[in-house]
């Protein structure tokens, strides 16, 4: 059920936002480095590699540069068109096509990078690898400040993100396979709109009692 509704929606969706990302493509294609799509290597579902298609907005040779796979706040890596695609997710747009072809569902756990994949606790990770990564989910809304958080602990990227960030998100994602359903998919999409529309902080912990909690990525952020 949950495949069918995948096709359904990001066919539905890919038909509303041809149109914008028409405008988009010819904005880039004549701004910044010309390139209108990136492709990056993340891990899926059972550990399958496969290129998550974005819009682009960084350098071509970001991996190689500053704080590699990890982004960070004010990243001069990020184009100056990439900036406002990022902010409005905009740039996810093509991910639509991962969907339909079946590399990743609606929600999901986001499909991280090998680098910061491997951060995550072997014994969750063992858990919840196979699930299918999504567009969005429980965890693209908790941490959607991820960037800006990093910034402002004025630690190192990497360390931070594999001291705080990652094994947080291993819980938040093993809370999801425990908790799926099609009503919990209805309200994540929901949500993620509305924060994106609204940049709203919203009290996850009201709207599920027993998620998982972290000093720093509070439910309420």
């Amino acid at each position: 059920m949950k495949r069918i509704f995948d096709c359904i929606l990001s066919s539905l969706a890919l038909l509303v936002f041809c149109p914008i990302g028409f405008v988009l493509a010819v904005i880039l294609r004549f701004t910044g480095e010309g390139e209108i799509f990136y492709r990056q290597k993340r891990v899926g579902r059972n550990g399958k590699p496969f290129g998550v298609l974005k819009f682009a907005t960084m350098l071509k040779d970001s991996p190689n540069l500053g704080t590699g796979t990890i982004t960070k706040k004010g990243d001069s890596r990020v184009l100056p068109l990439g900036k406002f695609l990022r902010k409005t997710k905009l740039n996810e747009i093509p991910q639509l096509w991962n969907i339909f072809i079946g590399d990743m569902s609606i929600v999901g756990p986001r499909p991280l990078t090998k680098e910061t994949r491997d951060y995550i606790p072997a014994e969750i990770l063992d858990e919840i690898q196979d699930v299918q990564p999504g567009l969005t989910g429980i965890g693209s809304i908790i941490f959607r400040d991820e960037e800006t958080i990093i910034h402002e602990s004025g630690e190192d990227y990497h360390e931070f993100y594999r001291r705080e960030i990652a094994p947080f998100k291993g819980e938040v994602e093993l809370w999801y396979k425990k908790n799926r359903s099609f009503f919990i998919d209805l309200k994540i999409i929901f949500l993620t709109a509305w924060v994106v529309i609204f940049s709203d902080r919203l009290r996850l912990d009201s709207l599920f009692s027993d998620i998982p909690r972290h000093p720093i990525f509070n439910p309420e952020h």
